[in-house]
């Protein structure tokens, strides 16, 4: 079944009696060629790309729970491109081109909106800060512009321009970021991907790892055993968790990172902004809820939510922008957990054990990453050789001293 004006416009005259389930819901087999552990974006991504763009068969995706229910279905929903960093920005620009095409390569609706990010600078150290950043994304085929305080104030007169402390001097854009309908990405993928043959299998955890000489052979589930030619994980906070079954130690920690939305207000917010004196994003629903997050809470956690002093403290990051916040209801809150590595970049590589491969460590990328993520693991899972956008994301990169700091705050993964 294909979705199309006319598909909808038949079955609102019929009763709506033909519209049919997005994907299947199999049993599990024996023995598949690739195991996907993990049903999120990432997990689903690489599915679908596995069976569409690399021709594999065979594949099925393992969620503990049900799909879309961990970090896919609890951010912020931001897409952009905006890293500085060589080993980064092409890998993100690589992921908004994905974006830009995948409702036409999924035949789904997943709300892509590219309603532009607005980063703000308070400082004259911070514009020049913005002014690197945007040259090395115009190198790597991005797109970017640096605004001064009048282009600012053009886009959004609401913001506190005249605060004492952080004054606002400017920002960088990006035209083509803006946000997607988060668990509509979940749906979309995982729709495409049964189309292609994968089995999506809920409700089934894995509990371990058979390893025999060196090599899986396939996961302990609590549905029983599943052979696999190859496993790859793809389980965001989870990972630490999931690899120690297989006798790893990750270069990760788990923490909350909690986002929130208002109650619905009429059109205010035209895109993505950044307050850049504190750590806070803010944009606004379709439904007209302000959608917005900050930082992650300090401890290790597997919990999906959070506690109140981040909520303080990203109000009062809300409140220094956009004093007009303070009038505005809370409506709901929830938490991600985050996979933040040593150096605040993502892992895509293979183990040390034969056929199990990892996904992980994306700290705040996540969401975004998602199309490239699931396109540069599959490529990863189906050749056996890293994406040439991916190649620095290796396992080993901090025994060997190359790690990617995009922010520049070492390895303190809790700062990332």
């Amino acid at each position: 079944m294909r979705f199309s004006g006319f598909k909808v416009v038949k079955e609102a005259l019929t009763g709506h009696r033909g519209w049919k389930p997005l994907w299947r819901d199999p049993e599990p087999q024996g023995h598949y060629d690739i195991v996907i552990v993990g049903g999120g974006g990432h997990g689903l991504a690489t599915a679908y790309h596995l069976a569409a763009t690399f021709g594999q068969a065979r594949i099925a995706v393992l969620e503990k729970g049900w799909l879309g229910g961990g970090n896919i279905g609890r951010n912020t929903t931001i897409i952009r491109s905006n890293y500085m960093l060589p080993d980064n920005e092409p890998f993100y620009e690589f992921s908004m081109k994905l974006w830009e095409s995948m409702e036409q390569d999924l035949n789904f609706n997943a709300m892509v909106s590219q309603r532009g990010i607005l980063n703000l600078c308070h400082t004259d150290a911070q514009r020049d800060a913005f002014r690197r950043r945007g040259n090395a994304m115009l190198l790597a085929g991005a797109d970017a512009e640096l605004l001064d305080q009048d282009g600012v104030r053009a886009m959004a007169p609401f913001l506190n321009f005249d605060n004492a402390r952080f004054p606002i001097k400017g920002g960088l854009l990006q035209r083509r970021a803006g946000t997607a309908r988060h668990d509509g990405v979940a749906w979309g993928y995982a729709r495409a991907a049964d189309q292609r043959g994968v089995d999506i299998i809920q409700n089934c955890e894995v509990t371990g790892f058979r390893i025999e000489n060196g090599a899986v052979k396939g996961v302990e589930t609590s549905r029983g055993f599943i052979g696999a030619g190859k496993v790859g994980v793809a389980v965001a906070g989870s990972s630490g968790r999931v690899m120690q079954m297989a006798g790893m130690r990750l270069p990760i920690e788990s923490h909350v990172l909690q986002a929130f939305v208002s109650e619905g207000l009429k059109p205010v917010i035209p895109g993505v902004i950044t307050f850049g004196a504190g750590h806070f994003y803010v944009s606004q629903s379709d439904k007209g809820g302000l959608v917005f997050g900050g930082d992650i809470d300090g401890y290790n956690s597997y919990a999906q939510r959070g506690n109140l002093p981040v909520v303080e403290d990203v109000a009062e990051g809300g409140m220094a922008l956009m004093p007009m916040l303070g009038r505005a209801r809370l409506l709901r809150m929830w938490g991600g957990v985050m996979d933040m590595s040593m150096d605040g970049s993502p892992i895509i590589d293979r183990t040390d054990i034969d056929g199990l491969f990892f996904n992980g460590g994306w700290c705040y990328g996540g969401f975004k990453a998602t199309p490239a993520s699931g396109y540069c693991f599959a490529h990863l899972l189906a050749t056996g050789r890293p994406h040439e956008t991916a190649a620095a994301y290796r396992l080993d990169r901090f025994a060997r001293g190359h790690v990617i700091d995009e922010k520049g705050v070492g390895a303190q993964p809790n700062l990332h």
